[in-house]
């Protein structure tokens, strides 16, 4: 039997490569000879010849979108989704060969080619509505406070939802290591629609005039489709005109919650505490005590570390939750509270306070101030930051500093001081909510009170919480080599990529278990984040770098008690991966197929 083979998921990506190699190992064990065209968004496809489509038996499609069947009018073809193909490789050729039609005229005319699926075409200047349905030309933002998982995995998640229903989709990622597939204003004056993912501020004046929709990536992950048909009926147009060279000082800001501006100052801050933090322990490799003998490598070290960076900590949370609220006009107010707060002890809380205060009161100041056009520019740059930051500085000063720098030493001592039992309870605590929504507000909650508490010197519930927050990711991984038969071949490859996640401390690994089977996964992954938690609090491990995972454990000194502390991660983790190989219901593998 000779087969052509030609594969395609709507994201383009390794979907379409993985349901090509299955079937490729398929074919071989019946001893069929099959050709593969693999169309990825990567790279081109590597189009069959006419000779072999000539040659074939039957032409065999695995895809999730519309293929051009022109080539193939003569020959019988088969067509299914790739989850089908990629649950029983074998049978789906079997079936593939007994089961291949010609396919019509019509047909041939109708698709459109799977090369050319995201494409922009003309004549899809407008949304959809109750006279018809058209494909649109959708671009969108995805941004999380880590820039990691969330904001890639939405990415996906978005891309595939919307091609499968038709439309064009073009997606900008502001990860941490910056912007990547930028939009140009070009894929924004075509765009019909556009989407921000977003849990973080994100500068919209580029989309002023557009239709614009807002959600979190949580959402666009879990709930892509809807999210999609969402963003058409509900999406609204961004107030404002295109940025000029005098609005664009000031652009203006749409309401968002708390928890997004807080997010957005974390994810600034995160870079500096992990530097910081690791170049502190960078010191430690000369001697816990080494960097007291000044004009020392180690003293330079911790200077750069401890000195500098860990300085910088509060300031720049501060900084950019006023930058969030009230945007550049809040910066200069956000740092000097931030290191104001610092400076009197009031930690990161009053660092927080400071932030609110400088970006809410900055916000009023730029709404309630009027001046002649020709003075407006002094607003954002003179009037505002003056006035902004006396107000913030005097109410930390006077007002808030004295009682939130109590609080932080009763609480610093508090936990310093802290017998076995204690630690434990409040390490399983940190660990539940580690695992509870894998990156969601409770998680990201119990990860900002770890890393604030690293400018006081505090280290061991940052490294309880990273411990827990790995073991969702890494008990899924073993649940699916545990209990292989109760997983589908497209579990177990999501396994093993949940499993490197979780090496990575990046819980958004477990999501796609979650997601399918939220009541047996969370709390499994709770149980197993809260033992892992209560024995690091136990042990005594403290964490210097509040990222990184398992690689942070190969930098001598950033962690203690290092083989206790793996431990505590192995027993957390196969924990999770036990009960949930237990109570996992068999029937649920029929649905677990790739989206």
């Amino acid at each position: 039997m000779n087969i052509i083979l030609l594969t395609q998921c709507p994201s383009g990506l390794a979907t379409s490569y993985l349901a090509g190699t299955v079937l490729q190992k398929a074919a071989a064990e019946l001893n069929w000879t099959l050709i593969s065209e693999i169309h990825t968004s990567v790279q081109p496809p590597r189009l069959v010849t006419p000779e072999q489509i000539r040659q074939a038996d039957i032409v065999a499609i695995a895809a999730d979108v519309e293929v051009d069947l022109s080539r193939f009018r003569d020959k019988a073809v088969y067509r299914s989704s790739i989850a089908a193909a990629l649950d029983n490789p074998k049978a789906w050729l079997e079936k593939a060969a007994a089961e291949a039609a010609r396919p019509s005229a019509v047909e041939s005319r109708m698709t459109v080619p799977a090369s050319s699926a995201s494409a922009p075409t003309e004549g899809a200047k407008a949304l959809e509505s109750a006279a018809g349905t058209g494909a649109l030309n959708i671009v969108a933002v995805t941004a999380c406070p880590t820039g990691v998982a969330h904001t890639f995995m939405a990415a996906e998640a978005l891309q595939e939802a919307g091609q499968s229903q038709g439309h064009r989709v073009k997606i900008e990622t502001r990860g941490s290591v910056g912007a990547s597939n930028q939009l140009s204003d070009e894929d924004i004056e075509q765009a019909d629609l556009v989407i921000l993912a977003v849990d973080i501020e994100v500068d919209a004046s580029r989309f002023a005039g557009k239709k614009v929709y807002r959600t979190s990536t949580g959402n666009a992950l879990k709930k892509s489709a809807e999210v999609i048909r969402s963003a058409i009926t509900e999406a609204r147009v961004e107030s404002g005109a295109a940025p000029s060279s005098q609005a664009a000082a000031t652009p203006k800001k749409e309401k968002t919650g708390a928890y997004k501006h807080l997010m957005t100052g974390v994810s600034f801050m995160l870079p500096v505490v992990v530097a910081g933090g690791l170049i502190i322990a960078l010191s430690f490799v000369f001697g816990i005590e080494a960097f007291k003998e000044e004009g020392t490598l180690a003293a330079a070290l911790m200077q750069i570390g401890g000195g500098t960076a860990f300085a910088l900590m509060i300031p720049v949370l501060a900084g950019y939750i006023a930058y969030s609220i009230a945007d550049r006009p809040g910066l200069a107010p956000g740092l000097i509270g931030g290191m104001l707060a610092s400076s009197i002890g009031s930690g990161f809380l009053g660092g927080i306070l400071a932030g609110f205060i400088a970006g809410y009161f900055a916000k009023f100041l730029i709404n309630v101030i009027k001046l002649p056009r020709t003075l407006e520019s002094l607003k954002p740059i003179l009037i505002v930051p003056l006035i902004a930051s006396l107000f913030t500085g005097l109410i930390l000063i006077y007002v808030v500093g004295g009682p939130v720098a109590a609080i932080m030493t009763a609480m610093t001592d508090f936990l310093k001081g802290m017998g076995s039992a204690n630690a434990v309870v409040l390490g399983g605590i940190l660990g539940s909510m580690m695992c509870f929504d894998l990156g969601g507000p409770v998680n990201k909650a119990a990860y900002t009170f770890g890393v604030g508490l690293l400018a006081s010197q505090t280290y061991a519930p940052m490294a309880a919480i990273m411990a827990a927050g790995m073991v969702p990711a890494i008990g899924m991984g073993l649940a699916t080599f545990l209990a292989r038969r109760k997983f589908s071949e497209t579990d177990h490859e999501a396994g093993r990529a949940s499993f490197v996640l979780g090496l990575c401390f990046i819980s958004e690994g477990a999501i796609p278990f979650a997601a399918k089977d939220p009541l047996r996964v969370i709390p499994s992954c709770m149980v197993g984040g809260a033992l892992t938690g209560a024995l690091s609090m136990l042990v005594g491990a403290e964490l210097l770098a509040p990222h990184g995972g398992i690689f942070v454990l190969f930098i001598p000194n950033a962690i203690s008690h290092v083989f206790l502390y793996i431990g505590a991660i192995a027993a957390g983790s196969f924990t999770t991966a036990i009960i949930y190989a237990l109570i996992k219901d068999r029937t649920l593998t029929s649905a677990a197929k790739p989206a």
